[in-house]
């Protein structure tokens, strides 16, 4: 979290029923890195010029749900609107008031990375951040190998000073959320604990 005289903004991707302990497509550790990343805006929130989340937003994606999924490019039903598990999760509603923006993502298809996601009046996440002179963000939530991956890669090829707080992410499998953490590496993405 370097470059002081930066805009930051906080990304957290993702933070949703499904994807923590009892939903549908759970992350080991999910729900503890919810609180984690709650206690950090309570903590930490002043050091932010925005603070916004992403959600998987699903209604028909077609093939990425399936009832034989691959676990790569297809997945049991997960964040679907209407239901419990596209809700945010309950340790990370603390945080909820602090949120400037919400972008949801994945209503007709696959969709990873918040940079697909759009505000409730159609904006999508690089240009919102544009709009409010963002050069540079933090990105947290869930998971590491998959949405916070694609997240971070996309807040790179938009320019933006990219950071991944690592405590306060989980990932799937251990293998890809290695190669995860290469691919930062080498676009550029920096890791570090949040502190």
């Amino acid at each position: 979290m370097s470059d002081a005289g930066a805009r930051r903004a906080l990304i957290v991707v993702d933070v949703q029923n499904d994807f923590c302990e009892g939903g549908s497509l759970p992350v080991t550790g999910g729900g503890a890195v919810a609180a984690r990343i709650a206690a950090w805006i309570k903590a930490q929130a002043s050091r932010y010029a925005a603070i916004v989340a992403t959600a998987d937003w699903h209604i028909d994606p077609g093939a990425h749900w399936s009832s034989d999924p691959d676990f790569s490019a297809s997945w049991p039903v997960h964040c679907e609107v209407g239901t419990g598990g596209a809700q945010f999760h309950p340790a990370f509603e603390p945080a909820l008031g602090s949120l400037d923006a919400t972008f949801r993502k994945g209503e007709h298809h696959a969709a990873y990375s918040g940079f697909e996601g759009v505000d409730a009046t159609g904006t999508l996440l690089a240009d919102w951040l544009k709009q409010r002179d963002i050069t540079a963000v933090d990105v947290c939530g869930l998971a590491t190998d998959y949405c916070v991956r694609a997240t971070a890669l996309d807040a790179a090829r938009e320019g933006l000073d990219t950071t991944v707080l690592r405590d306060l992410v989980a990932g799937v499998a251990p293998e890809s959320t290695r190669s995860a953490y290469d691919e930062f590496a080498a676009a550029g993405v920096r890791t570090t604990e949040a502190r």
